[in-house]
């Protein structure tokens, strides 16, 4: 990162206002004949902050290097990867803001039908394993040249791992890929350390010393100060010792305190884990978000319809990184850490002006914040000194006595970005912690965010409501979310709004059996919850839960945890929670049956289902008697993915 900030704004007046080449006539025009960098990314070319390949890309320009982008390539031919020729430096990879698996398939294995990173939606533009096919791709023409790989897929395969698709433990993407670096995490410290180490004429596999990279060497003895974690031969034959290697790398996550870690394959090849980078300060954050994006989708798609995801976040605004939340099935403790970063109000503010002036802005902010909205600053004073802490999580299974609870900052941008003209609404989409909130005794937030920030519905977390389930989830037991949800009513009644909370929730997690299943389902008859949509639990790398998914072991503990498998179980839970529908009927029966739950079938208000006898289907409309109207109920609607 650029330290001086007169520096860094003298390189971005120098910058031409615009994209960055994607035609070699494009890098011509600006009088070069070689690229430092070509950035070759499975996403559609949007140059936005939101997106990571243009945070690179720019952050790269502005700390003085010349970078082509090659977006979406051909992975059938070689050629399209050869758009700039070989660059000076090397080449850099990413499979985009999503997985690229995760892109294409549910968690049933079906492919889905759009792609939202992809000009009009269209699937079929990037491949599987996208990392993978195109740093062989490179290879095929570019024998040597440095490839550095990064973004979510490459971060979080960065070490051994399970991998769902293909059902076994798979090697580090770096051996899989042949590239020579991962930069993991948020890169834009360890990218600008490796453009330079390269630049300054170090060998690529010279550089093996830079904080938040993975490295490979055929010499263990060149490892120092490092952790060595279970052999690649051994977590594949012993799940006791993938669950082992798990817990290693999960106490190793904070920049401050995490030990060097490496694994060994055929003790021959030895991959080696540099501790994470230092989270940005504020000053590096808000000049990350000051460069000099394009803030829009490249023209080339406009005939194809735009960039759909770039629809999404167009008009709303990244408050902060990292998240202390510590959700088991989810990556981001593994990918942006615990450490909460954040940007001023300043920086918050000047894009707020710069969207409204935007010709289709309509007056409404969609969102500011994060992966949780009102975390504002680190958990406790600490941490920011002594890093985060290895075998505590700040607020689970209750809320740490050391944690700062304090909206007011939040709140006070929330005030600032509605005041501006022009401004008609600032929702708040990104989710927040209803535990946190409830752990600040002062309520003026819950208010103004009822008042001002939700129209209608409010989106909120709890995932389930077994206290068991929550346990291996990570989340708050199921009375804090009832807590919140009438400390919610009862404000929306003092100001005389009719609004919902909106529950997101989760089937088949690791924990979950169909007893939990069945008393989720109780949950919401009793409290005439209609969910319309519902996540079944995906097995993805660099979590917790796929540890537990996969070894049936809590990492943390090594206590057994139960794992619905089976499709056809894991069918029955998502039914159980959707058990209103008609078509869900039968299965609903069936683990009623199993269970020993026939109380649950009949007539009486507790009752879940009615008798298959007394189901009888309109002649004229199609519609079924006996079931219950949905008008009254408060409705979930959702897309799959969510992060959280």
């Amino acid at each position: 990162m650029i330290q001086d900030k007169l520096v860094l704004q003298e390189r971005i007046n120098c910058m031409a206002d615009g994209f960055l080449p994607v035609t070699k006539k494009e890098m011509i025009d600006e009088g070069l004949s070689q690229m430092d960098f070509v950035y070759v990314c499975g996403d559609a070319y949007v140059d936005h902050p939101s997106f990571g390949m243009a945070i690179i890309t720019r952050v790269l320009q502005a700390a003085g290097y010349h970078v082509g982008i090659i977006c979406q390539p051909d992975w059938n031919d070689p050629a399209s990867i050869d758009v700039f020729g070989e660059p000076r430096l090397g080449f850099m990879v990413s499979a985009g803001n999503m997985d690229s698996l995760v892109n294409h398939y549910t968690v049933a294995k079906r492919h889905r039908g759009t792609d939202a990173y992809s000009p009009g939606g269209q699937m079929g533009r990037r491949p599987d394993r996208a990392v993978i096919v195109y740093c062989n791709l490179i290879r095929k023409t570019y024998k040597h040249t440095p490839i550095i790989i990064g973004g979510i897929e490459a971060s979080l395969r960065r070490l051994a791992h399970y991998d769902y698709w293909s059902d076994k433990v798979r090697r580090s993407i770096l051996l899989e890929s042949g590239a020579d670096i991962i930069s993991y995490g948020m890169g834009e410290h360890s990218v600008v350390e490796i453009a330079d180490a390269l630049a300054s004429g170090l060998d690529v596999r010279d550089v093996t010393y830079i904080d938040g990279t993975v490295v490979k060497t055929r010499n263990e003895d060149d490892i120092y100060d490092a952790i060595r974690l279970p052999d690649f031969e051994e977590i594949v034959s012993d799940k006791r010792k993938y669950a082992e290697s798990v817990r290693i790398q999960y106490e190793n996550t904070d920049p401050f305190q995490a030990k060097r870690m490496y694994e060994a394959y055929d003790g021959k090849t030895f991959v080696v884990q540099n501790p994470p980078s230092k989270p940005l300060t504020m000053q590096e954050m808000d000049d990350v978000y000051a460069l000099p994006y394009a803030r829009r989708g490249h023209p080339m798609y406009d005939k194809e319809g735009g960039i759909p995801a770039f629809g999404d976040i167009k008009f709303s605004i990244t408050s902060n990184r990292g998240c202390f939340g510590g959700c088991n099935f989810c990556a981001l403790t593994f990918h942006e850490g615990r450490i909460v970063q954040a940007r001023s109000h300043e920086s918050i503010i000047a894009e707020a002006e710069q969207m409204i002036k935007e010709p289709d802005f309509k007056g409404y902010i969609y969102d500011v914040g994060g992966p949780t909205a009102e975390f504002r600053k680190p958990a406790c004073a600490k941490q920011m000194k002594f890093g985060a802490c290895k075998d505590r999580q700040c607020l689970f299974p209750h809320p740490c006595r050391n944690l700062e609870v304090d909206h007011s900052d939040y709140l006070a941008i929330l005030r600032e970005l509605r005041e501006l003209p022009g401004v008609k609404k600032v929702f708040v989409r990104s989710g927040f912690r209803f535990d946190y909130l409830l752990a600040d005794h002062d309520r003026k937030f819950l208010r103004e965010l009822c008042k001002y920030h939700v129209s209608g519905q409010l989106r909120v977390a709890p995932e389930h409501i077994s206290d068991n389930v929550l346990k291996e989830m990570g989340k708050p037991e199921a009375k804090v979310y009832d807590a919140f949800v009438k400390e919610f009513d009862s404000i929306n009644n003092e100001l005389h709004l009719k609004q919902y909370v909106v529950p997101y929730l989760m089937s088949s997690h690791p924990g979950s059996t169909l007893a939990d299943a069945i008393a989720l389902a109780e949950y919401l008859h009793k409290n005439h919850l209609d969910p319309d949509q519902v996540q079944d639990f995906y097995p993805t790398p660099g979590t917790v839960s796929t540890c537990m998914y996969y070894t049936e072991l809590d990492p943390r503990t090594m206590n057994r945890v139960y794992v619905a498998r089976n499709p056809h179980e894991k069918a029955m839970q998502r039914a159980l929670i959707q058990y209103r529908r008609p078509e869900n009927h039968e299965l609903v029966k069936e683990a009623l049956i199993k269970e020993g739950r026939e109380d649950l079938t009949g007539f009486a208000a507790e009752c879940l289902i009615r008798p298959e006898q007394g189901r009888k289907t309109h002649l004229k409309t199609g519609k079924t008697r006996g079931t219950v109207s949905n008008k009254n109920f408060r409705r979930e609607k959702r897309t799959e993915g969510r992060g959280k």
